[in-house]
């Protein structure tokens, strides 16, 4: 599994959202960018979801990430981000749309 960095791409399920995606520690970088930690994919905001209609909200925000956190590495006490990161977002059905990574932002870092 890949580690995550500021350059990850994650998107809702209606695959063309982005979510925007701020690193917040500052110490252990991968090509010099970032690398992400627990809670960095949760609370973004979700820009172009078309997930539109009369009774449909779109995906605006990410909620807590479900599965994807490293159980073996951290950084100052944070989990690190893995290419399995996923969790649901704030769009209709409520409890059912899911983001997820579609690239991990670097290609070189693994947790085995």
């Amino acid at each position: 599994m890949q580690l995550l960095t500021q350059d990850a791409v994650l998107v809702c399920a209606h695959e063309v959202g982005m979510v925007g995606i701020i690193a917040t520690q500052p110490f252990v970088t991968i090509e010099n960018r970032k690398v992400l930690v627990d809670s960095d994919p949760e609370s973004r905001p979700i820009v172009g979801c078309p997930n539109v209609g009369p009774t449909i909200k779109p995906c605006l925000t990410t909620l807590k990430v479900e599965v994807g956190y490293s159980d073996l590495l951290r950084i100052d006490g944070k989990r690190v981000c893995l290419d399995t990161v996923t969790g649901k977002t704030d769009g209709t059905p409520p409890g059912m749309v899911k983001y997820k990574v579609r690239s991990p932002g670097q290609n070189f870092v693994v947790e085995e």
